[in-house]
């Protein structure tokens, strides 16, 4: 069978429409941005809808647009401003705060907002029972630790309380100087009572209120439409208070985990906004000088975890629980390779946790990338030349960026320092679940700031904390992350932060590797999508214009 040759392609479309006239179609994109209707690739499944539950930025992306908190991010610099809370005051100490809940604020099932969901979110979020990873956002709260921890069993001995419905008080252990951006975070967001009673007790985990028809939100939007690996959509809530100035009528979360796919779905108008880009095209982007791709500055440090108490495994668990085989793996990266040669997005080699400018913080600390004294330490533990250490494993979520990635860890360890590693990768969901249980011995990770201030890099590595996933404890570096929680002077409070970051270079339970960049593409049609330091974009200031031509 003979093809039509490509060039008759438009010539015979034309003669075939002539009745009607001949143009381009109009693509997915562009339909639905007449609709208001906005397609973002979300990059993979969430792990779940819980706002008390989740801990991803793809699952926080989705539930902020459910629930509503105390205060809201304001959408162009993430400055903190009036959500479910239409006011609030704070004491002259900088110790109790008094939020008055605004009168029109409801669920969507059409119940008021009160004070007393959040003392039932806030005590929920805090049950031992329940396990929340980040319940420690919290343990700023009077007694909110003690009683996260078991030693408090009476919640009413929390700094929570409310006098009447429509106003909550929280008292502070000591001032925090971030705390309204803080309480911006999806932790202390709230769920409505009845709704999780209806499924099990307050502390039940996974039961199905999260579910189109039975979720019941406060936010701008709700539920719709929830296909497992494919989509999840959310609709304009018209019981919102603010319900008349938020733009958007729908907000689709595609979730294709493949970069390629993603970028061929961007081009092919299926969607409005990309999760992120492939290197390759970066590069190609770059200097062809693209408006549709943006490289927004970004607080986001890429690095390796390593599990110091790793269980099962003993031979594994006495390598990595030695400092000197952790600082040998991670004195090897060549992490100007990495950014230069893997990301290619103008990212640059992280040498240290916390980003430089967090808060106004630059760390002094620095890792040393020395392959003659890796090798020493690699001797000096019991392994010279990698002999008689077991074959380690390098765990990473399924994509094209975190396996090339990997690939070069691999490749560097087993030449430098005659170190074998296998790969394993998983998908979003069971690759959480394998960090939080620590099932792994190596992790690709990354952290995004919660708010804007080392404490949120920091304070996850104290010992006990539910994200210090690495399984490690070093009494003087909870000691510095404690003290600097209650100094009030700033230049004191970043000298121990100064001096908890060498702590983490000298104990390697995590080997960074690189500030990032937030690289995604975007339509022209998409507005109020504002470069955020913590990729947050509150989804009730973004827009969709008509596209041109019309």
């Amino acid at each position: 069978m003979r093809r039509t040759p490509r060039c008759l392609v438009p010539a015979l479309l034309c003669l075939s429409l002539a009745l009607v006239g001949c143009g381009a179609k109009e693509d997915t994109a562009a339909r639905r941005a007449r609709e208001g209707y906005l397609i973002i690739n979300n990059a993979a499944e969430p792990s779940g809808l819980d706002p008390q539950e989740v801990t991803g930025l793809l699952e926080s992306r989705i539930v902020y647009s459910l629930f509503e908190g105390l205060v809201n991010y304001k959408a162009d610099d993430l400055s903190p401003i009036p959500g479910a809370a239409e006011s609030w005051t704070n004491s002259a100490d900088g110790r109790t705060w008094t939020f008055r809940i605004r009168p029109a604020a409801r669920w969507s099932n059409g119940d008021p907002v009160t004070a007393r969901d959040f003392l039932f979110s806030y005590q929920r979020m805090l049950l031992p029972t329940f396990g929340s990873e980040y319940a420690s956002m919290l343990h700023c709260v009077r007694g909110a630790k003690a009683f996260n921890e078991g030693k408090l069993k009476d919640f009413a001995q929390v700094g929570f309380r409310a006098p009447d419905d429509m106003t909550l008080v929280i008292e502070l252990d000591h001032p925090v100087p971030y705390f309204l951006g803080l309480i911006c975070h999806h932790s202390w967001l709230p769920v409505h009572p009845p709704t999780i009673l209806k499924y099990g007790k307050i502390d039940t985990l996974n039961t199905p209120w999260t579910r189109p028809g039975a979720l019941v939100g406060n936010g701008a939007f709700t539920l719709e439409t929830w296909e497992v690996a494919r989509r999840i959509v959310v609709r304009r809530n018209p019981g919102y208070w603010d319900a008349a100035n938020v733009g958007l009528q729908a907000v689709e979360f595609r979730a294709i985990t493949e970069l390629f796919a993603e970028e061929r779905a961007f081009r092919g108008g299926e969607l409005h906004i990309t999760g992120s880009v492939p290197p390759p095209k970066v590069v190609k982007l770059r200097e062809a000088g693209s408006k549709e791709l943006r490289l927004d500055p970004y607080l986001s440090t890429s690095f390796i975890r390593v599990n110091c108490d790793i269980k099962g495994n003993e031979a594994a668990r006495k390598a990595l629980a030695d400092v000197r085989v952790r600082r040998a793996l991670g004195m090897v990266i060549d992490r100007q390779q990495i950014v230069d040669k893997v990301l290619r997005a103008g990212e640059s080699p992280a040498l240290h946790f916390t980003p430089p400018g967090t808060g106004g913080f630059v760390a002094r600390a620095r890792w040393q990338e020395d392959r003659e004294e890796a090798r020493r330490l690699l001797a000096a533990a019991g392994y010279p030349g990698g002999k008689g250490l077991p074959k380690l494993e390098y765990l990473y979520n399924t994509s094209e960026g975190s396996q090339k990635a990997a690939e070069v860890y691999q490749e560097t360890w087993r030449r430098e320092l005659g170190i074998e590693v296998e790969l394993k990768n998983q998908e979003w969901k069971v690759y959480l679940s394998s960090l939080h249980k620590g099932e792994y011995q190596l992790a690709r990770s990354a952290w995004t700031g919660d708010y804007n201030d080392p404490n949120t890099f920091l304070e996850m590595f104290i010992t006990g904390n539910e994200l210090n996933q690495c399984n490690w404890s070093d009494p003087e570096y909870d000691r510095l992350i404690g003290a600097a929680a209650r100094e009030a002077d700033p230049s004191k409070r970043f000298e121990y932060f100064q001096q908890a970051e060498q702590r983490l270079v000298e104990g390697a339970p995590i080997l960074p590797v690189a500030f990032n960049k937030n690289k995604f593409l975007i339509r022209p049609e998409v507005t109020g999508w504002y470069p955020t330091l913590i990729d947050q974009h509150p989804l009730n200031a973004v827009r969709l214009r008509t596209p041109k031509g019309d």
